[in-house]
């Protein structure tokens, strides 16, 4: 497991501050550092770290041999962490032509989230309602955001170069639907199923993506793992969601419904 501990955000002090954060976190083990450049989606997302700060974030933890993954959902946002030498970019749901560009240009990850993240909260709106910025506000924002990020992955999709790894945000209520990130970048972005595929499985987007130590390299499974799907992905993506079973060291793992769900 790979871990950033704590999150950075624009209430984290001043560059100065921020710098000594950074170095804590990489004595405290962290493997990553998480900066929230922007508001979530429900705020309307906009940029909420200073140019300043991001570039006391993003260079320290470069320095400090920490990636950087930054949550930015505006153009400006997202320009600023790239500019600012950030290694990966997450959601980005009002990502622009010149933004992603940008992005492929300066050799930066994206992880959009389309297809589990919104559909996740709306699903369970009742479980999550009055939480916090959880409100009718923020929820007719999600709402609203299901088509933003139809028209930005299309985008993201077409733009030459892009490094696209696989991510789900993935909250309470998400588990098991995973592969959902899969179907909707096909679906809506229109992805090549195959690399839809390699970026959710393939190690090099995984490893390269956060470019880890050796000590990680040393500690990671070398087990293989591999899975049949109940279909051909390449002519249905929909099959990466129906697992036939799963194969770890030579041995076959399959589920098996309770003898009450087999006899209906």
């Amino acid at each position: 497991m790979l871990t950033s501990i704590r999150q950075l955000n624009e209430g984290s002090g001043t560059p100065d501050e921020i710098r000594t954060k950074v170095q804590q976190l990489k004595k405290d083990g962290a493997d990553v550092v998480k900066i929230f450049a922007s508001a979530s989606i429900r705020d309307g997302g906009k940029q909420t770290m200073t140019d300043a700060q991001l570039e006391a974030r993003v260079r320290r933890g470069e320095g400090a041999g920490l990636r950087t993954m930054v949550h930015a959902h505006s153009p400006e946002s997202i320009k600023a962490s790239v500019d600012a030498g950030c290694d990966q970019i997450e959601h980005g749901v009002f990502a622009d032509e010149p933004t992603l560009k940008l992005m492929a240009d300066k050799g930066v990850y994206f992880d959009p989230n389309v297809g589990v993240v919104l559909q996740n909260y709306l699903r369970n709106k009742a479980k999550y309602l009055g939480i916090g910025n959880y409100n009718e506000e923020g929820f007719a924002y999600m709402e609203k955001g299901l088509a933003l990020n139809a028209a930005m992955i299309k985008k993201a999709v077409a733009t030459p170069n892009l490094k696209m790894v696989l991510g789900t945000d993935a909250v309470a209520g998400a588990h098991g639907h995973n592969a959902d990130e899969i179907v909707e970048r096909v679906r809506q972005g229109n992805q090549k199923p195959m690399d839809a595929i390699i970026s959710a499985t393939l190690a090099r987007g995984q490893v390269d993506a956060p470019r880890q130590d050796d000590r990680h390299a040393r500690g990671r499974a070398t087990t293989p793992i591999s899975s049949a799907l109940d279909g051909d992905p390449l002519t249905d993506i929909t099959a990466v969601t129906r697992v036939a079973f799963v194969m770890k060291g030579g041995k076959v793992y399959k589920h098996v419904a309770p003898a009450a769900t087999r006899s209906k």
